[in-house]
This record gives structure tokens, sequence and C-alpha cells, in this order.
């Protein structure tokens, strides 16, 4: 199951260098013009989750394999490119295909890195992409739920519910408000609405780029952000990509070092990672055993049987049940073992809800 963060913002606001910092790669070239960034970059980044090392160290595993995100770094928006400026189709048709939004915004001053719109101001810059993206599904909206309208009248019942649960996203996005604030009445109107694939229906994370000095504590650009994001009901993150940048060269001991000068209790990243991880609505499940400890990702409300799929599909396609033991036990009485005398190993059925930090071993027949 793969889970794709794009990242996205106007060019020269740091999206290639956070993106390099992301996947200690340099994938994307980061260079000081618009556009440097054509075609999206993908990186897989492991989510930081001390939970599995301590696994681990209980069960004595050979090999630690933690659960990953992908990050996306996807071309730079300009104005107009709903109607196709700069590379707007291409933007567009990318950003379309992720499941969430990570929306950088440049909230430092630096003479020596232009701005496409030669001004700082993040909050402006956060409603150019943002109109770019509502002028998009709007013209998606005006020309699709006449026709859905048409159809329902016509007796075709799905047509008559994707129409009104699209109906209501029209209505939000002529009053310059994201799809995302729509509100599907009962599964069917979610799945439809689901289905029509809306960039503003995606969940956002605003990053703040900000210098060094104030990669502690953000800056006045950045509080300017954060009430942006408390006000959508979203979330946002400072982040130094230049810092960023800095740490992916070091050693572990060079960077716990560097951190603690710069009043830092981790790296910005294990931030972004997390919050991304958040943002998507998932949580972590564990298999332990002495040749591997692993971490995998399913969506909150997942079943046992979907998690199972998480690792193969027989699994999920046989599944019987679920050797459970709840992460606090697993590390509070010694591992498998001990959680068993205890009592603490539970056998859960095709009902049981997943919950985050389960140490789970499926049994299954194909």
């Amino acid at each position: 199951m793969g889970f794709r963060c794009g990242i996205v913002g106007l060019p020269n606001v740091g999206k290639s260098t956070l993106f390099n910092a992301l996947t200690e790669t340099q994938a994307a070239q980061a260079a000081n013009y618009p556009f440097c960034t054509i075609e999206p970059n993908v990186g897989q980044v492991a989510v930081p989750d001390p939970r599995l090392d301590k696994l681990a160290g209980i069960a004595k595993s050979a090999k630690i394999i933690p659960t990953q995100l992908a990050f996306v770094d996807i071309a730079g928006l300009v104005r107009g490119a709903s109607k196709g400026e700069g590379l707007g189709n291409q933007f567009l048709g990318n950003i379309r295909e992720v499941d969430a939004i990570v929306h950088v915004l440049r909230c430092f001053e630096n003479d020596d890195i232009q701005h496409v719109e030669n001004r700082i101001d993040p909050i402006a810059d956060a409603e150019v992409v943002e109109t770019e993206l509502l002028l998009s599904d709007l013209e998606s909206l005006e020309r699709r739920v006449p026709n859905l309208v048409k159809r329902g009248q016509q007796g075709d019942k799905e047509s008559k519910i994707a129409a009104a649960v699209l109906g209501q996203a029209l209505e939000l996005l002529r009053d310059g408000k994201p799809a995302r604030l729509t509100q599907p009445k009962d599964e069917e109107e979610a799945r439809l609405f689901a289905q029509a694939q809306l960039i503003t229906a995606k969940p956002v994370l605003y990053v703040c780029n900000v210098n060094e000095e104030d990669a502690a504590n953000g800056n006045e650009q950045s509080q300017r952000v954060f009430d942006k994001a408390k006000a959508e009901n979203a979330n946002a993150v400072v982040v130094s990509a230049a810092i960023e940048s800095e740490l992916v060269a070091m050693d572990m001991d060079e960077r716990l070092m560097f951190l603690s000068e710069m009043g830092l209790q981790e790296t910005g990243l294990a931030r972004v990672i997390r919050a991304g991880y958040d943002l998507l609505h998932l949580l972590t499940f564990f298999t332990v055993g002495p040749k591997e400890a692993r971490a995998w990702t399913v969506e909150k409300g997942s079943k046992a049987p979907q998690a199972a799929g998480a690792i193969h599909s027989d699994f999920e396609r046989g599944f019987i049940r679920a050797e459970t033991i709840a992460y606090d036990d697993y590390v509070a009485l010694g591992g498998e073992a001990g959680a068993r005398d205890a009592g603490k190993l539970r056998q859960e059925g095709k009902e049981y809800e997943v919950k985050d930090g389960d140490v789970l071993h499926f049994k299954f027949n194909v």
C-alpha cells in the first residue's frame, strides 16, 4: 500500500532542498531559478518510530525495517497555472495523483535567492497556489455537475447521488473554499466524492521554511502561517531546509550535537514525516521476531484482514485470526512469551479494528 505526499509551492521556496534532505539524495536538482524541477521526483522516506527499535531489542531481531512514506517533489506553480501558465498543466496532473499536499512556504529573507513575485509573504504565496487549485477544481465541476444532474433526472441513481455531493463541493468552490470542507452524508456519497479526485479535497500540511536562527521557535511569518492553519483546521510545522541539508552529511553523533547547539530536540524532517503520516490518517502496527522487526502502515479504522493484506494479499484472502499484543504490554512483559503467560496475547477475528502500536501475528490458510 503506497501513500504519497506531494511537495508543492511557488518556485524557489525550498521545495527541492527539502525533498533532497528528506530522501537524503540529490535526486532533485536544487537550483536558484524557477522550474529547476521539471519532472516529479519520488523518494521513499522511513517514518521515525522509536517503538520499532525497542521491540527489535526485546526480540533480538536481526533486521529492523521501518514503514515508509513516499514524497513527490512537484514542479513549481505560478499564477495562471489553472490556465496552463508555466508548467501548470503538468503541475495539476502530478498533484492530482498524490494523497496529501505538503505546501512549502518561504518564511525567510535572502536577497541572493530570487522570489518569483519579488516579495516575501507566505500567506500571499499560499493564496496563489490555493487559487489555482480552486480554479482547476471549479472548472472541472462546472463541466461535470450539470451532466450528472441531467443523468440523475433520467433515472441514474448513482449520478443523482454524485450530483448532490459534488454540487455541494461546487458551491464551496464558488465561495472560494476548498472542496475538503464538503460533508458527504453517507458512505456512498463519500465514495463518489473520493472518486472525483478533486485537488482541493486533499489534506494539506503547511511547511514554514525559515532561516537557521529561526528553526527552534519560528518567526513572525511562520506564526502567520500557523494562524492560517488553525483557522482552516489544518496543520503546520517549522523547518529550516538549510539546516536539514547540512544534517544529511553528518553522522548520528554529529547530528545530535548540531541539533542541541541549535536548540532543537529533533530534525525538522522528523516532524514533517510524522505530520504527513498523521495527515493521511495512518497508523502503525508491528510484526516482530528473531529474523526481523518490521513496521507496517494502514489507514485508521482498518480491520485485521486489511492489516494482513498490507503484508501480502494471501494473508487477507485466507485470514483466520490475528494474535495481538498491545505495544505497552509487549514491552512491559518482555516480549511475546511474557505477554502470553500474562494473558495479554489476544486472539482477534475479522471484525477487530487494528490499534496503533499493535504487535500482530496473522494466522491464515490459502
